[in-house]
């Protein structure tokens, strides 16, 4: 039997991307695209216009995709990438126009037997 304990909601993690690049330019406005849009293709969703997110299923996971985002980092503007737990992404509290909005839907595990 599976050992349920590393699919808990600890070890689950979130990769956070922010970023602010430069759109000063043509040549900005081509890098800072293709910048999300490789971001895009490594599964990460776009949370808010800067921030994207992306589900890992551990840490090893999200140490992977990690590096991966390091790999094409721009050449340009400010990069942060932050990791958090399921449970702390869980916690969020969201609102739009002083209204609570509804949470971001949360991933399910699929086990395959």
């Amino acid at each position: 039997m599976e050992d349920l304990s590393r699919l808990n909601q600890y070890r689950i993690m979130w990769v956070m991307v922010f970023f602010d690049l430069p759109t000063d330019t043509k040549k900005d406005r081509r890098q800072a695209s293709l910048f999300r849009k490789r971001l895009i293709e490594d599964g990460f969703a776009m949370f808010q216009f800067s921030i994207y997110v992306r589900h890992c299923a551990s840490k090893e996971n999200a140490e992977v995709h990690i590096k991966r985002v390091k790999s094409f980092l721009p050449p340009k503007g400010h990069v942060a990438i932050m990791q958090i737990t399921d449970k702390q992404f869980g916690m969020i509290e969201l609102f739009y126009q002083k209204q609570e909005a509804e949470k971001p839907p949360l991933h399910q595990q699929l086990s395959l037997f």
